[in-house]
């Protein structure tokens, strides 16, 4: 099988990178999807604005602190490595895409600057896959396989899982593109690599096929899960994407089991601890002298970002208790950041409305 031909590190981390860290594309590489990225990420700012208002800001800031804590969940995929779910999917659903895209952004933006779970340079891919790509995809298939049906009607679990599968296999099989190109666009006279040194036909399976038997699977079964209780108990809440004015009439009592659901995932997140290893080809610069015999010259000198808590540990505490307390924190950091951007873009759009 393709993947076992791949050796994984004889010492590899635990609870460590999640998402593309510096040093596997080349800067140039990495400052084009910057320059994809920003305006995308603008638009959906923008287009979040026009149908945000105070009532929907919780629910905004409840979908980015979700999306921080369920990627904390890692699980073991094929090939001996790990993998996560997202929560773009549920939150492109409920929220719709542009919501979920600020929302998502914000929480990768504070798991790469305190937790050193991503690059900075690399943020740029990191929310133009799960940010953008991940949440417009899954909105788009949920509304298509969705049609017209009633909002409690079965249709739509089937429409949700198929979003949150194909969502996330997509954007596993895009970085999986983008970690082949590198060797073909940026190595050194004599061929060697100088960033992620694994070729198409290596990056490619070895991302897209784990992430299609289980990442994606997860992601799928979160989401239909989640949609399939407020199908019950908050159905108000899934016509907040679909009909802006059911927004005013959100009662913030009604997030409470939703709050209460985040604090109990927050105090679970060691569970992620249980799965062993780093996400392919997310090796830090000591590793991947394990897996192909060398570190590449550019990957070693890229990985600079020394983040306060990285791999979400606390000094002084032992592993279980600090992945908690960094789940805390994070959610925190979270909820406060994109509480002030949800309310300024309230405000704004209250003011041209006036």
């Amino acid at each position: 099988m393709l993947l076992s031909l791949l050796p994984l590190p004889t010492t590899m981390s635990v609870g460590a990178n999640m998402h593309i860290p510096d040093g596997y594309f080349g800067p140039l590489f990495s400052i084009a999807l910057w320059i994809i990225a920003l305006p995308w990420l603008g638009l959906a700012t923008r287009q979040l604005s026009r149908q945000l208002n105070q009532r929907m800001v919780p629910l905004v800031a409840l979908f980015a602190a979700f999306s921080f804590v369920i990627m904390m969940f890692n699980v073991p995929l094929i090939g001996g490595t790990t993998g996560h779910a997202i929560g773009a999917s549920i939150a492109a659903i409920v929220i719709g895409p542009a919501g979920a895209a600020v929302a998502v952004a914000i929480a990768l933006l504070i798991q790469a600057l305190f937790f050193g779970d991503g690059g900075i340079l690399a943020y740029g891919a990191n929310i133009l896959l799960m940010a953008l790509i991940m949440p417009y995809t899954a909105a788009f298939i949920y509304r298509a396989l969705g049609g017209n049906t009633l909002i409690s009607d079965r249709r739509r679990l089937v429409a949700s899982f198929a979003a949150g599968w194909a969502s996330l296999s997509l954007i596993a099989g895009l970085a999986g593109i983008m970690f082949g190109l590198q060797p073909i666009l940026f190595h050194a006279a004599d061929g060697t690599p100088l960033y992620a040194p694994f070729p198409l036909q290596v990056a490619v399976p070895a991302m897209l096929i784990p992430h299609m038997l289980v990442a994606s699977v997860i992601e799928g079964l979160v989401t239909a899960g989640i949609l399939a209780y407020l199908q019950r108990g908050n159905p108000e809440l899934l016509e907040v994407s679909l009909k802006p004015g059911v927004a005013s009439r959100l009662e913030s009592a009604r997030l409470r089991p939703l709050w209460i659901g985040l604090a109990a995932l927050v105090v679970l997140s060691p569970v992620g601890l249980l799965a062993a290893g780093t996400a392919w080809g997310e090796w830090a610069a000591e590793e991947i002298a394990d897996v192909v015999g060398y570190t590449p010259q550019g990957l070693a000198a890229t990985q600079t970002w020394s983040a306060p808590l990285p791999d979400y540990a606390v000094h002084g505490l032992n592993a279980n208790l600090g992945y908690i307390v960094s789940a805390g924190l994070g959610i925190g950091l979270t909820l406060v950041v994109i509480w002030v951007i949800a309310s300024l873009l309230a405000r704004r759009s209250a003011a041209q409305k006036s």
